[in-house]
């Protein structure tokens, strides 16, 4: 990947988070980078960390240790009123409930107008209009409904207005947040085609947040899997499908389920340890094992995963 621009850094981010005098860390020394074009997928179970990230990408959760730069630049910490302005003008944010992040009072030409009005992206009343049209237009939605309110429209309109307000702004990078999870199953895939339509038309890069490894494998370039706040694996989409090394990524990817039932009724279910991780939290750390694919291990459980990989690699090439 040296030849990519990266995008966005993610250093040793710690974050952690306070209640009196108790101390929870919620992502422990997270690292990865996101390259320019790329759809960047974070794949874990529910309280692994996967949201708080976004969010502290986004700025809206502090972190305490580390650094995170978009495009060479620190956006962590305490940023001028200059700097704090590019960064919401250039990263947007869809969230995962589209009911909670619209104002139910505001109609849907408000709520995708926001930004404009925000950051003054129009010429004119005219400009801004047939800028919203656009947008509408865009996710397939029609311009008659600017004048309705977010609760007159179904789950997944809701979530291509999120689209479109997120849109109409042209950001360089946009954080997904499990946007089709409240979705019904054949909306699914109208709205991860419509995501690509905009990064193939645009030159978008996403950060694709998910807990459904089905889901990412068709969508996503690169996946990170995370569990409780420490990234554990990180692999080319293809690698991590083809040869997932770490336990709790092979744990992941056992739950999901197959479509054929004798083969699911076959399939033995692998439970992951939380002893494997304990063994390595003291000196481990995120170590490239081959070319592009990273494991959150020690120096002792390297022959391991080493031995892992090239099984899994013979089995492959004699299959």
């Amino acid at each position: 990947m040296n030849d990519k621009e990266v995008l966005v850094e993610v250093k040793d981010v710690d974050i952690t988070f306070k209640n009196g005098k108790r101390v929870f860390k919620a992502v422990k020394n997270a690292s990865f980078n996101i390259y320019k074009g790329e759809t960047f997928a974070l794949v874990g179970e529910s309280g692994s960390g996967k949201t708080t990230i976004a969010r502290a990408i986004i700025r809206l959760n502090n972190i305490s240790a580390g650094e995170i730069l978009f495009e060479g630049r620190k956006i962590s910490g305490k940023l001028s009123k200059e700097d704090r302005t590019w960064v919401q003008r250039n990263i947007q944010m869809i969230f995962q409930d589209p009911a909670a992040s619209l104002n139910e009072r505001a109609t849907i030409d408000y709520c995708i107008s926001e930004g404009l009005y925000n950051f003054h992206l129009y010429k004119d009343e005219a400009d801004r209009q047939e800028k919203v049209d656009k947008a509408l237009n865009a996710v397939g939605l029609l311009p008659e409904h600017k004048s309705r309110y977010p609760h007159e429209f179904s789950g997944g309109q809701r979530q291509r207005v999120g689209i479109a307000r997120a849109m109409i702004m042209e950001p360089k990078f946009i954080i997904a947040d499990e946007p089709i999870s409240a979705l019904d199953v054949s909306i699914r895939a109208q709205v991860l085609n419509l995501m690509n339509k905009f990064k193939d038309e645009n030159g978008l890069t996403y950060m694709f947040i998910a807990h459904d490894l089905s889901v990412v494998r068709y969508f996503a370039d690169r996946i990170a899997v995370i569990h409780n706040g420490r990234i554990v694996e990180v692999a080319s989409a293809t690698d991590l499908f083809r040869y997932p090394i770490h336990p709790y990524t092979q744990s992941l990817l056992q739950a999901v389920p197959m479509p054929d039932p004798e083969i699911e009724k076959a399939k033995q279910l692998k439970t992951y340890d939380n002893k494997h991780e304990e063994e390595s939290e003291e000196d481990g750390s995120l170590q490239e094992i081959v070319p592009g694919h990273y494991i959150f291990m020690n120096e002792k459980q390297r022959p391991e995963y080493e031995a892992k990989l090239k099984e899994m690699m013979n089995t492959s090439v004699s299959s």
